[in-house]
């Protein structure tokens, strides 16, 4: 029996002709089996818990003080730069899906999954950027999900994203551990 499968591009004149329709929706073609609108308030509620990181990890990096901090404040500013990063590639995808990346302060701890939480002391630092890289990776990790292969691009990115939350976590498990002198997590 002879099996003669579909090629990939059935038609690449009339992908051309739809590529030429609704230019004003740049990225967006008619093949996007997403929700724009949905995807686009997605995008900027973890835009909006990104800047949150940012702007704690920048107050903890800036409070840290004391003989044992240097290392710890270390990891703050590399945090926060990192997080700034997610913000803009956030920012980018929105923007690439037609929306506006709001970016505005007003309201801002409303659109954001994490919480600002100074900390009063460099162990409470520590563990309010356990909690919030926490709620981080939950968060990516349901809209992964919900992105699935509806939207491939998204995903891959907060997939990327999702990698590094991860590693922060990880990072401030290790901190909260090294300052505590206990584990936190059953060997």
């Amino acid at each position: 029996m002879s099996h003669n499968p579909q090629p990939f591009l059935t038609d690449i004149s009339e992908i051309r002709r739809r590529a030429r329709e609704h230019l004003e929706e740049g990225a967006v073609t008619k093949d996007y089996e997403g929700d724009v609108k949905v995807a686009i308030q997605l995008l900027n509620d973890a835009l909006a818990t990104e800047i949150v990181c940012v702007l704690r990890y920048s107050s903890h990096y800036v409070a840290a003080q004391g003989i044992q901090s240097e290392a710890v404040k270390a990891e703050f500013g590399a945090h926060a730069r990192e997080e700034q990063q997610h913000a803009m590639q956030l920012a980018e995808r929105i923007n690439q899906l037609g929306g506006t990346a709001n970016f505005n302060p007003e309201g801002l701890l409303s659109r954001s999954a994490s919480q600002f939480v100074a900390g009063k002391n460099l162990v409470d630092m520590i563990r309010e950027d356990l909690v919030a890289e926490r709620i981080a990776v939950q968060t990516y990790q349901e809209m992964i999900r919900y992105f699935a292969n509806h939207d491939p691009t998204t995903r891959r990115l907060l997939e990327e994203i999702l990698a590094k939350e991860e590693e922060h976590a990880n990072d401030m498990h290790d901190l909260l551990v090294a300052h505590q002198g206990q584990p936190m997590l059953n060997s």
